[in-house]
């Protein structure tokens, strides 16, 4: 793995942000606001913490990513073509007819492991694969990202008590924290708040940190397991719809396309920090 400085991964941050804007606007669908959202974090998980690439990716020791907020697949991918795993010229048929690139993650896709998008699932299969590496023997961690609004679904609480019940230590959920879902704040919604006292019940190790601070985004990765015998909840906060000034913080953005006039917006805003950060 190359070894980054942090204004090389914020440069990466907002090339990737500017790659999905585009597949986004060519394939007229997407989650555009939850993809921007958790773009830092799956740029410093996929070029400074996680073992795994494509010469690596069907090795037994690996480490797993699952992207349990699945919908928000688009900034996976241009991740996962950045990396390497596949052309990115793939992407110009993203959710066209007879692509295998739609909008949630499916194991068609090289460096992805599993299918996901059905809400609630993520943690549980990530569990699962935690306690299969511990029996095994093996090494591999397992990461997986959960959306706040999918913390509705009881399937993660099972998940939860199960983890901790296990000492699964080689688990590490990060929560996605923008505090929007498609009808509006999670906690008007379904609150499901204090997120951290909760997980912290159920025997989990939880660590709170800005989402979007690639530095301090490293710092936390560098120092899991927080504690041996738990698993951990990284509790990143995030903005929606973050880096596009019009997006952020709206929960219509959830799912849009932007017109030409916002896409040419948009463009030029991320072109500007662009411009800003190789000065």
């Amino acid at each position: 793995m190359k070894a980054y400085t942090d204004r090389e991964l914020e440069i990466k941050s907002v090339q990737y942000r500017m790659n999905l804007l585009r597949y986004i606007k060519q394939a007229n669908a997407g989650h555009t606001g939850g993809s921007l959202s958790c773009t830092d974090i799956l740029n410093v998980l996929y070029n400074d913490v996680l073992n795994v690439s494509p010469d690596t990716f069907t090795s037994r020791n690996r480490d797993r990513y699952i992207q349990s907020k699945g919908h928000s697949v688009e900034a996976l991918y241009v991740v996962l073509a950045d990396m390497g795993f596949f052309p990115e010229d793939d992407l110009n048929t993203l959710c066209r007819y007879g692509s295998d690139y739609v909008g949630h993650p499916t194991r068609k896709i090289n460096g992805i492991e599993f299918n996901t998008g059905a809400l609630g699932h993520g943690l549980s299969i990530s569990a699962g694969i935690a306690l299969a590496g511990k029996m095994d023997g093996r090494t591999y961690r397992v990461f997986t990202l959960l959306g706040d609004g999918e913390l509705a679904e009881g399937s993660n609480w099972e998940a939860a008590m199960m983890a901790a019940h296990y000492r699964l230590d080689n688990l590490h959920a990060i929560l996605d924290h923008n505090t929007l879902q498609i009808t509006g704040r999670n906690r008007e919604v379904c609150s499901p708040y204090p997120i951290n006292e909760k997980f912290r019940a159920f025997g989990w190790e939880v660590t709170e940190v800005n989402g979007h601070d690639i530095s301090k985004l490293r710092k936390v990765f560098k120092t899991i397991p927080r504690k041996k015998g738990k698993p951990s909840l990284i509790i990143a906060s995030s903005v929606k719809g973050k880096g596009i000034s019009f997006m952020e913080d709206e929960k219509k953005w959830h799912h849009g396309v932007p017109s030409d006039e916002q896409y040419k917006l948009a463009l030029g805003e991320l072109k500007k920090k662009m411009e800003a950060l190789r000065v």
